[in-house]
Parts: structure tokens; C-alpha cells; sequence
């Protein structure tokens, strides 16, 4: 089974691929990651902050990874915000039956209510630089254009608007 977690930052994607990882053993991989070991490797000219031309430069990477771990037999839960919302249209419905998908998307109520929060929790799993451009209407924008993709795109997301409490039973 491949999980594929998306969502705009500090939504929690990492904190709950670290929950599965210790509730399933489903290792993960953190797009950050692969980013960052792409950038830093100077495998690519592309930096942190190109993140519209990130994701076509990332997802033919990404598919082929879970294509085969799938072939494999294997689990794996891939999180990041580079998963583009036409992901399924990259795998025949042999591969689509191995694999779900999860968008977490904060509401703006609760990003008005909670937002020191998700500032105190930003570094739960990772540690984090400091974003001067993280206010609450950028993140509100940026939750709003994920739930906007999704429904265009028919796609679940888990919408977070009262409590934190994101769980997934696989």
C-alpha cells in the first residue's frame, strides 16, 4: 500500500507519516528530502523557493519510486507538498488499487483561532528555519488553493477546522 499524503506547509504531513510509520511500520519519504538532496547534490539548478517548477521536476522522480515499490509488494507512505492533484492520472488502475491518497487542509477559522499553535507545533517532527512570509492569510490562501484543487480534481481532503486530530486507519 502507498500513502500519499499532500497539503500546504504546516498542515502536519510529516507528524502524521511519523504516526503511521509507528502505528503500521510503513517507512516514509519526505519530499523535502528528496528536494533538498537534488538541490544541495546539484543534480538541479531549481532552489527551495521555486516550488511551481518543483513539482513537474519531482513527480516523474516520485511516480516511478512508488510504481516500484508497488512492483515490490512493499508499503510506503510518500508526504509533501509536491504531489500534483492529477497524481492518479500518472498510473494505470493496477497501481491505482495499491495506492491512496490524503490532503490535509486547514480551514481558515481555525488558522485564525489557532495560529500561534501552528507556529508552537512547527517543529514537532523537524526542525524548521524561520518563515518571515508565514502569516495567517498566507497560509489561509494557500489552504484555500489546496481544498479548491482537490475538489476540482475529486479528491479527498481531510479537512482540519476544530481540534487537531488527524488519524488515517489503513
Amino acid at each position: 500500500m502507498i500513502i500519499l499524503i499532500s497539503g500546504n506547509t504546516h498542515t502536519g504531513k510529516t507528524a502524521l507519516a511519523q504516526r503511521l510509520l509507528e502505528k503500521y511500520k510503513y517507512p516514509y519519504l519526505s519530499i523535502d528530502h528528496l528536494k533538498m538532496g537534488l538541490i544541495r547534490s546539484g543534480q538541479t539548478d531549481l532552489t527551495p523557493e521555486d516550488d511551481d517548477l518543483l513539482t513537474p521536476y519531482l513527480w516523474p522522480i516520485l511516480r516511478e519510486m512508488i510504481k516500484t515499490a508497488i512492483e515490490n509488494g512493499q508499503n510506503m507512505v510518500v508526504e509533501g507538498c509536491y504531489i500534483p492533484f492529477d497524481w492518479a492520472e500518472s498510473f494505470t488502475p493496477e497501481y491505482l488499487e495499491s495506492i491512496r491518497y490524503f490532503c490535509l487542509v486547514m480551514s481558515e477559522d481555525y488558522i485564525r483561532r489557532r495560529f500561534d499553535d501552528i507556529l508552537r507545533y512547527e517543529s514537532v517532527i523537524e526542525q524548521r528555519m524561520a518563515d518571515p512570509d508565514l502569516t495567517p492569510e498566507n497560509l489561509i490562501a494557500a489552504n484555500n488553493a489546496y481544498l479548491e484543487g482537490c475538489r476540482a480534481h475529486s479528491l479527498p481532503a481531510i479537512l482540519i477546522d476544530g481540534d487537531y486530530t488527524v488519524d488515517i486507519d489503513l
